[in-house]
């Protein structure tokens, strides 16, 4: 070996055939790179080894490699798709436990793979400080879903940090879904059993309503139809067979299955049975009836149904954990809160305020002289000297905003980079930390575009021979800062991306607010509420270049016409030095960045405001002073 080769390079070669070996699949594309971990049809991404080939990182390559070789033995795409739920918190139990399910299957079968994976599961917990959780409304119920399921599959002991979370929700997840549980090792061998076997945990665990319609249920004559089919396979037409041949159907060619359906009397032969029974008494279909055409294409927007997209095989939705490593996380929030020392002062009286009015709506109130409920220890003398008398029990009422989730999605546009990209994601920040202490969770969303003048689907467009009018002409990024359930502790420094260069781009914000409502309205909560901070109307060279000039906007008004309309989400806008109040009903625009803290403050602070001439004079308002 010469000084100028990697002596990882065996290892990783080795690593590498070994992964398409247990995942069967020798054409796999198996790859190394500081990017975190992934895995597509063609193959997967491993972390990066490197020269001084440390135990950790050998390890977490094996682990890593492990998981996905047995995912993609012991997973269906198709299958995992037709029973995947609708809601966000279903999905994420579902695929936590999908995952669990092909990695417990190949320890059973390939025992060596078990430590790999522990190595794995260790120091992804590390890495998300999942040992320093000491409460299970900050610990992920999916993930702990996830390593329950690994646990009692295997009875193998998960790693420290791990065991930490699946603890805090274990009893839980055993009280909720205890009798579903122990039918699990009866179906964890077959995907399509679990699939179902896992709705039933979703539901049990109180999240059924997220699930959807049971995909068994779509076409429930679809079995019958199949049996008969095979019923009239097994008597081909004799025509065209030599006496020699097989009577049975299953091995007749495909020329002579084809000919038999060709053949008219055959074919009247099958109408007939099927009508007789399927139909009964009931008409037969008349002579030349037309087959049914394939129903058309499900349209892009909910809104806009003329709305058209050339391609969306591009577009990503991804948590910003994923598009940088930890470290760079950590030193782009250190950048951020540099830049915004001067500002956090003022920002956080400011949340004070807020806090101070929130809570203050939170003080309790009780109805008293009731039949049922907790009883009044101020009725206790009276219930001693005579145990019949009644309404002696009390209720606490419900606080206008409980139940409440805010969704924060900020425009991560080029023309917001510098001062008021940083003074939105300080923003987020405190007033994220702030609702979260008043029991209101929060989610905070960007968007943007993945390249500037069109990505990749500009280029599979020019390809195609620039058809006309093709519609949205570049690749969407969503970014998901912070999930609802997620706590702001863990998602702090994920704000600091925002400062990544490179990452602001266009904005398409139409199908940004559309993402955001969907998200928003699959939630359980009773009110929600969902602020849009943007610093311009929608702008796309790509798209605008090729469509009619109002094509983006048009699509916004539309989106905004459709929420508003539903009235489930209330839907709020400040505008940065643009004015948004042509846009959404209820809205405010600022002139200067640095009043950006105090509209989002004044404006959370007013919907949640019991008086209701505040809340009126609100709403009026359009222009911040």
């Amino acid at each position: 070996m010469s000084k100028n080769d990697n002596p990882a390079d065996p290892f990783k070669k080795a690593l590498a055939d070994a992964t398409k070996v247990m995942a069967d699949d020798p054409e796999m594309d198996v790859t190394y790179s500081v990017d975190p971990p992934g895995m597509s049809n063609e193959g997967v991404r491993l972390p990066q080894v490197t020269r001084r080939m440390t135990r950790e990182e050998v390890l977490l390559a094996r682990g890593t490699a492990d998981s996905y070789a047995l995912r993609r033995k012991y997973h269906n795409d198709a299958t995992f798709s037709r029973y995947a739920p609708k809601g966000d918190m279903a999905r994420d139990i579902y695929e936590a436990m999908e995952m669990a399910r092909c990695e417990a299957v190949g320890a059973k079968t390939m025992p060596g793979t078990a430590g790999n994976i522990d190595a794995m599961i260790a120091h992804d917990a590390a890495r998300r400080g999942y040992g320093q959780i000491r409460e299970a409304a900050d610990a992920p119920l999916a993930v702990a879903a996830g390593y329950l399921v690994r646990h009692l599959s295997t009875g193998r002991d998960l790693p420290a940090d791990a065991t930490n979370v699946m603890e805090l929700w274990r009893g839980f997840i055993e009280e909720q879904a205890g009798g579903t549980l122990r039918d699990m090792d009866g179906v964890i061998n077959d995907q399509s059993e679990f699939a179902r076997f896992t709705r039933q945990i979703i539901t049990d665990l109180g999240y059924g309503d997220q699930i959807g319609d049971d995909p068994d249920l779509d076409d429930p004559e679809q079995d019958d139809q199949a049996d008969e089919t095979a019923e009239d396979d097994e008597n081909p037409d004799s025509q065209g067979q030599d006496e020699g041949e097989q009577d049975d159907a299953s091995d007749a060619s495909p020329e002579q299955s084809q000919e038999a359906q060709d053949d008219p009397s055959q074919a009247q032969i099958s109408m007939d049975d099927m009508s007789d029974m399927e139909m009964g008494d009931e008409a037969e279909m008349p002579d030349g009836e037309a087959e049914m055409e394939p129903p058309p294409p499900m349209p892009v927007s909910d809104a806009d149904p003329h709305y058209t997209v050339y391609s969306n095989d591009f577009d990503e939705e991804i948590r910003a954990e994923d598009l940088a490593e930890p470290a760079e996380l950590e030193r782009l929030r250190a950048y951020l809160d540099q830049q915004l020392d001067p500002l956090k002062g003022a920002v956080s009286r400011l949340a004070n305020k807020l806090q101070r009015r929130l809570m203050a709506q939170q003080n309790r109130s009780w109805q008293f002289d009731l039949d049922e409920g907790i009883l009044d220890a101020s009725r206790l003398a009276r219930i001693i000297a005579n145990p019949t008398v009644p309404l002696a029990y009390k209720q606490e009422k419900d606080t206008e905003f409980r139940d409440t989730v805010v969704t924060l999605l900020l425009d991560n546009s080029g023309s917001m980079r510098g001062r008021p990209i940083s003074i939105a994601a300080i923003c987020a920040d405190v007033l994220a930390r702030t609702l979260e202490r008043c029991n209101v969770k929060v989610e905070i969303l960007g968007f943007t575009t993945r390249a500037w003048k069109g990505g990749q689907s500009r280029e599979a467009w020019l390809q195609d021979g620039r058809p006309q009018t093709p519609g949205r002409l570049n690749d969407l990024r969503h970014i998901i800062y912070k999930a609802a359930d997620a706590p702001m502790r863990r998602s702090r420094a994920n704000l600091g991306l925002m400062m990544k260069e490179g990452l602001l781009k266009e904005n398409i914000d139409g199908e940004a607010l559309e993402w955001a409502h969907r998200r928003i309205s699959n939630r359980r909560e009773a009110r929600k509420i969902l602020m849009v901070i943007s610093d311009g109307a929608p702008v796309d060279d790509s798209t605008l270049s090729v469509n009619p000039a109002n094509f983006l906007e048009k699509h916004l008004r539309d989106v905004i016409a459709m929420v508003e309309r539903k009235k489930s989400v209330e839907l709020l806008a400040i505008g940065i030095g643009h004015d948004v109040t042509r846009y959404y009903e209820r809205a405010v625009t600022i002139t200067d960045v640095d009043q950006l803290a105090g509209a989002m403050t004044e404006q959370l602070a007013a919907l949640f405001d019991s008086n209701p001439r505040t809340r009126a004079r609100f709403k009026a308002m359009r222009k911040a002073i």
